[in-house]
């Protein structure tokens, strides 16, 4: 069977670790169960960097969701066909999780249920990246116990979203590793605030998308490790351009007016990508020809 899951970009500024937005830039996979043994191939982002082993995300999430079903595949062969940049702030982990966890179910011949998201959002830590993916438009994502749980919303019609992607990388467990482990109690409110305009401006309001991005409680601990990255959010946003570090960064979130930046912003050492929301998530096409998508349609879906 082959899997399809979407990029995604989360945090948006204020939603850390709640709020994702899947975007139209995908990775594919192919599984192709054999007799025994177990050969991966990478093509495209990763390729001649990740492991090909068992230590490969996305086998490491297929086993995973294989064990919580009661299947052992004999044998396996996996491909992977990558669009989305790796350690770039746009869910490529994530996405790999998700893709093996589907893989897995559709192993097993079972339907995914609330416990792939579990099983996808463990290798991450949060389940903003991996709901986003898994449910496709924008995702509200939570905690509740040990388990994590995701809602899915329909996003504005209007949304154009713009990555700016650097060649430099990022690794998440160095930025969040500036992060401190109090913030002031006004900026936490502050942000609060904004998170909950965000969702509003997201799905009804694009106007608001300015105000409604800005945030105090992570992006400022994190400009070390790339000022570039930085400095480029605050170009737009002076410009008035609505604009986030997408994830842990260092890819730049963008919602310009049209496809166009400000002439005034100086994107050197960027690359642009016009991305149109995803608004369906990860897709799975069995042998048979029959395709699964992980969400059952709706203005709003939840999941976990």
């Amino acid at each position: 069977m082959r899997v399809r899951v979407p990029a995604s970009t989360a945090n948006l500024g204020p939603g850390f670790d709640a709020l994702g937005l899947a975007l139209a830039l995908y990775d594919e996979i192919e599984v192709t169960p054999v007799a025994s043994g177990l050969r991966v191939e990478v093509h495209g982002e990763g390729a001649g960097q990740v492991p090909t082993d068992e230590e490969h995300l996305v086998v490491r999430a297929l086993r995973a969701a294989c064990a919580r079903l009661g299947y052992r595949p004999d044998g396996l062969v996996l491909r992977c066909y990558n669009s989305i940049p790796h350690s770039r702030g746009l869910g490529s982990s994530a996405a790999a999780a998700v893709a093996g966890v589907l893989a897995g179910y559709a192993l097993a011949g079972m339907e995914p249920d609330g416990a792939a998201l579990d099983l996808a959002a463990g290798f991450d830590g949060h389940a903003d990246n991996a709901g986003a993916s898994l449910l496709g438009g924008l995702a509200i994502s939570w905690r509740d116990g040990q388990s994590f749980r995701a809602v899915r919303l329909e996003p504005h019609p209007d949304l154009a979203p713009v990555l700016l992607v650097p060649a430099a990388t990022s690794a998440t467990r160095v930025t969040r590793g500036l992060l401190p482990t109090e913030v002031p109690h006004a900026d936490a409110a502050f942000t609060a605030g904004r998170a909950a305009l965000l969702v509003y401006a997201l799905t009804a309001a694009p106007q608001l998308l300015l105000v409604a991005t800005e945030d105090r409680l992570h992006q400022s601990y994190r400009r070390t490790a790339y000022p570039a990255t930085g400095r480029l959010v605050d170009a737009l946003r002076t410009a008035g351009v609505p604009a986030a570090v997408s994830g842990a960064g260092p890819t730049v979130l963008a919602f310009p007016a049209s496809d166009g930046l400000p002439t005034v912003v100086d994107a050197a050492g960027f690359t642009r990508y016009r991305l149109d929301v995803a608004r369906d998530g990860a897709v799975v096409v069995a042998r048979d020809g029959a395709v699964g998508v992980a969400r059952d349609g709706g203005d709003a879906v939840e999941w976990g």
